[in-house]
């Protein structure tokens, strides 16, 4: 086989390299991706939005509910079952088939068991895994300056634990906040203090950062703001800041459509900068697309809107 012999020397070493360590970050490579997420009874959020969106790309899906839950909580009055035995038990069967993730995203999980138990299986797999495993969280628990209905301080302190192991940590700025210390409740900040909140996260996991929305208010009296999402890529070793234009429309499920947009581009091989804009852009568009004929809290129906995701299949 000669096919390689125009390649520039450096190249080839890089292509044999990448061939012989394997990497989960190969777009030709379809993904075993486990969602751990709560299973709504009405509404499209959490695993009824994560899923279409993966599978469309192209990956297999696991899914292990924390919850199955009647309702988003923001009704104020819902049902949560707690699925932590049928996790253990899940999780038992899936060693003995010898099921396997690539990568993992967690979302809303309902105690520091919930939490351990989570960050024992991402143990074990990572152990097992030469080539690695992709770790996302999204520590559902607040927004809008407080925490959701039914979370208190047991829940953060979860999150915590849950948050140490990830490679890509993706909270609001209320969650940031929370899960900081740093001025719980802030919604908004300055670029020092914006800062201060990326590297708290960064001391909690030690890799990726994204604050997935937030306001960076200017210095200036009257200076008013602007909305960002932003970060910190422990890959490139470099911060990073995306602008947005806010619509005056509430989104639920709004995270977690994110959340998926971006672990499909990042498991692409996409800077965690790029991915993020990808998320920003097919979001901004759908709540664009939703915002006329909006229900209350019952979320976006992602799979009317193909021809968005066919853009992030195609790239």
């Amino acid at each position: 086989m000669v096919w390689h012999e125009n390649l520039e020397e450096e190249k080839l070493k890089k292509i044999t390299a990448t061939l012989d360590e394997g990497t989960i970050f190969d777009n030709n490579v379809k993904k075993n991706i486990l969602l751990i997420n709560d299973l709504p009874g009405y509404g499209k959020v959490a695993l009824a939005a994560m899923t279409p969106i993966l599978s469309r790309m192209g990956h297999y899906i696991f899914q292990l509910p924390t919850a199955v839950v009647s309702n988003t909580l923001d009704y104020g009055k819902f049902h949560i079952q707690d699925m932590t035995e049928y996790m253990q038990n899940t999780l038992v069967v899936w060693k003995d088939l010898g099921f396997e993730p690539d990568c993992i995203c967690t979302g809303f999980i309902l105690s520091e068991g919930q939490a351990e138990l989570i960050g024992e299986y991402i143990r074990r797999i990572r152990k097992k895994k030469k080539e690695g495993m992709l770790v996302i969280v999204d520590p559902i628990m607040a927004d809008g300056g407080k925490l959701y209905n039914g979370i208190g301080p047991e829940r953060v302190r979860a999150m915590q634990k849950l948050a140490a192991y990830a490679d890509v940590m993706v909270p609001n700025m209320t969650e940031a906040s929370f899960l900081t210390g740093i001025r719980p409740g802030q919604e908004t900040g300055t670029e020092e203090e914006i800062r201060e909140l990326v590297e708290g996260l960064r001391k909690i996991s030690g890799r990726s950062v994204v604050i997935t929305s937030g306001g960076k208010r200017s210095k200036e009296e009257n200076g008013g703001q602007t909305h960002i999402v932003c970060g910190y890529d422990h890959w490139q070793e470099e911060y990073f800041e995306i602008s947005y234009d806010v619509l005056p429309v509430r989104v639920a499920g709004s995270g977690d459509i994110f959340s998926a947009m971006l672990t499909g581009e990042l498991l692409k091989g996409k800077t965690l900068r790029d991915a993020a804009e990808k998320a920003v852009r097919i979001l901004s568009c759908l709540i664009q697309k939703n915002q006329e004929h909006m229900k209350k809290y019952k979320g976006i129906i992602v799979e009317q809107y193909w021809e968005l995701l066919e853009e992030a299949v195609a790239d």
